[in-house]
């Protein structure tokens, strides 16, 4: 249901950034302004501000008098994205460790230590679409330590690029317990407070992932 207290513009731009995280606008692909009308439902003058939100945040180029091409998922921009995320993740980390008090994961441990089970056992084929909310957990708790509405934003926009090329580049089943595994490693390194540890976990993590890929 549409939220009449959001400007057009707004709610076509959810609607856009929900297509292009579920898949339904997959990288590489071209689209015309009356196909996104049509798929989107919002008016062609939402749309158009839509776009120009997402081109300005690498999502999609605009095409004049053509429509919008949604933006490439291959190695280059790839490896710029995720080093992005593991430059931000590794500033989370440190920052967290330079608080006070002994950093805390709680519910967030028990749900990796859940999914490792269950993907051991590989207890349900919707495994992977749980998994990647599980994996996103850690790396947005990490940004979540920023606390610089700036860098936030970085990590919210690389996060929806990202989404875009998972599409292109799926969480398979076999990719789960691994990466539950070097997430733990990550989140042992700042529990003991070791620094160094966490930083060459995370280096291990965005190593890993894109070798998966075939980067």
């Amino acid at each position: 249901m549409n939220d009449r207290s959001k400007p057009l513009g707004s709610m076509a731009f959810e609607a856009l950034l929900l297509a292009l995280k579920d898949g339904k606008l997959r990288a590489g692909t071209y689209m015309s302004m009356p196909d996104l009308v049509a798929i989107l439902g919002f008016p062609i003058a939402a749309i158009r501000e839509a776009t120009k939100r997402a081109e300005a945040q690498s999502l999609l180029e605009i095409l004049p008098k053509r429509g919008v091409a949604v933006m490439d998922a291959g190695p280059e921009i790839t490896h710029q994205c995720m080093d992005m995320r593991a430059a931000l993740d590794k500033e989370g980390a440190r920052r967290m460790l330079s608080r006070e008090g002994r950093p805390k994961f709680g519910a967030l441990l028990d749900e990796h230590f859940k999914m490792l089970r269950r993907a051991k056992q590989n207890l349900t084929p919707l495994l992977p679409d749980e998994a990647i909310a599980v994996d996103l957990s850690l790396h947005d708790a990490l940004a979540g330590e920023l606390k610089n509405p700036l860098l936030e934003q970085c990590y919210e926009e690389n996060r929806n690029r990202i989404a875009v090329i998972q599409n292109s580049r799926p969480f398979l089943q076999d990719r789960i317990v691994p990466a539950m595994e070097e997430h733990l490693k990550i989140i042992e390194a700042i529990e003991a407070g070791n620094e160094a540890a966490a930083v060459a976990a995370i280096d291990v993590h965005l190593s890993q992932t894109l070798r998966w890929w075939g980067l």
